[in-house]
């Protein structure tokens, strides 16, 4: 019997109760430091928000994958995942209870989770060390492979820790490699086609197998079908997939197939939920300001360009699907015909993307500054970046992400090459690692797509949060836009 992989509170219990317990300490001591007498949950409204946050932690700890490799990682990469914890806690306790018309008091509010990343940042590295005293539990493992691959075998999976130990006690050679080469290691050495192999193994303390087969060797069914009758766990790596750039490897089901599942990027579907989750409460807290910004600057849209309000276009979604974007209009009702005019002008090399300084389809673009720029309420609405926040509705409908990849036209998706569609391998966003990244100043696509392809291969719900903040500061600066 063998456990999946997991970094989840379940592996963790420990840890997830310490948080949630530190939590609520926090919460209290900020209570007394904030001038308040008496227990904190005799008071409703900060009894509520204890429940509130006590719930946002348990989630948190549930789905975000705050405690995946806890007992590798060191102490900056403990501070980054409890500022991520503790970030996601915030804001998720915090929507709710907005939504419940429970104001907290900021002061109040900064105060509670500075001690809790304090005491908590000490707590966690006290349960480590707790850990790391008793000894974390070792599965004993046997190297199956040929005698060429075996000292890799061994430094790779040294590489990868995780929070079990795996540690080595045999070695069976699948060639006629000399085993005298590895009496270093201390361990017992034999070939595939011993007479007495299955009867040693049979003495062994043996957790789980490890299987590398090459072009050169044969697969060891036997001795497979020898492994499972024992109940030892078997792990089976085709060194072909080794040769695959960019891409990471998991054994899922297809139908009634075992089948080997190749991708640039695996990300577990907890951790998607928990995206979904943050899209949607962000695409809610969203589309309310949208309906707030409407007021003001329509009937101004309206006034200098009669016409919709709203900018409605086709774009290329993940994987090809076609969906509606939703922006404020910022351009005059003619401005997709006039496209074709100001091609020759286009900063972005070839027909992949458009981007012009000083674009004359932009509403009142005619009127100009001190400086020469265009100062029309298009060119504001486009510095400030409020045409963007119409999509927040298109997040809300699943169609966008807060954080992804910005969506192609239908014509320029159309003139992609191979290598640029790994953009809309993911869910398009409203932000990106290319609009944090300078994209007035970025003219080659190439660059674009290698952007965006870095953020697919190491995405994580702490790089969307740091995009995030990122974007709020280029936002304030009115950088990027143009």
């Amino acid at each position: 019997m063998h456990s999946r992989n997991s970094d989840s509170a379940l592996q963790h219990l420990d840890f997830a109760f310490f948080d949630t317990i530190v939590l609520q300490i926090s919460m209290t001591l900020m209570y007394w430091i904030t001038g308040h007498s008496g227990l904190m949950y005799q008071h409703e409204q900060y009894r509520l928000m204890a429940i509130v946050f006590m719930f946002a932690q348990f989630t948190v700890s549930l789905f975000a994958d705050v405690y995946k490799k806890v007992f590798t990682r060191d102490l900056f990469a403990e501070f980054k995942a409890l500022l991520l914890d503790i970030g996601i806690v915030a804001m998720l306790g915090g929507t709710f209870l907005l939504l419940l018309l429970v104001n907290p008091n900021p002061k109040e509010f900064l105060v509670a989770f500075f001690l809790f990343f304090d005491i908590n940042f000490f707590v966690r590295a006290w349960n480590k060390g707790r850990h790391m005293r008793k000894g974390l539990p070792k599965r004993k493992v046997v190297i199956v492979a040929s005698g060429h691959h075996v000292r890799t075998i061994i430094r790779r999976i040294g590489e990868n820790k995780t929070a079990i130990d795996h540690e080595l006690c045999g070695i069976i050679l699948l060639d006629d490699y000399d085993p005298k080469r590895f009496r270093d290691l201390n361990v017992p050495v034999d070939h595939v086609h011993s007479d007495d192999l299955t009867n040693k193994l049979a003495r062994m303390w043996i957790d789980d197998a490890f299987v590398l087969v090459d072009d050169s060797t044969a697969y060891p069914k036997e001795l497979m079908e020898s492994f499972l009758i024992m109940g030892i766990t078997i792990h089976t790596s085709l060194s072909v997939l080794d040769n695959f750039a960019y891409s990471e490897v998991d054994v899922q089901e297809l139908g009634s197939y075992k089948v080997i599942t190749n991708s640039v990027h695996f990300v577990s579907d907890r951790a998607m939920f928990f995206k979904r989750g943050i899209d949607i409460l962000g695409g809610l807290a969203g589309t309310i300001l949208t309906g707030v910004i409407f007021i003001f600057i329509a009937p101004a849209i309206y006034i200098k360009s009669p016409g919709p309000i709203f900018f409605t276009q086709k774009r290329v979604g993940r994987n090809g699907r076609i969906f509606k974007m939703y922006k404020f209009r910022s351009m005059y009702m003619d401005a997709e015909k006039r496209k074709a005019e100001l091609m020759a002008k286009n900063k972005v090399q070839g027909d992949l993307m458009f981007k012009m300084d000083d674009d004359p389809r932009i509403i009142g673009s005619e009127k100009k500054g001190k400086d020469g720029r265009p100062k029309g309420i298009g060119n504001f609405i486009r510095n400030t970046s409020l045409d963007e926040f119409p999509q927040f509705f298109n997040v809300l409908k699943g169609d966008m992400s807060l954080v992804g990849t910005r969506p192609p036209t239908v014509d320029e998706w159309n003139h992609y090459a191979l290598h640029h569609r790994i953009r809309m391998s993911t869910k398009p966003g409203i932000t990106g690692m290319w609009q944090v990244s300078g994209r007035s100043k970025i003219t080659d696509f190439e660059q674009v797509v290698a952007l965006d392809k870095q953020y697919i291969e190491h995405w994580s719900i702490w790089l969307d949060f740091k995009i995030l903040a990122k974007t709020v500061e280029v936002v304030l600066r009115h950088e990027g836009a143009s």
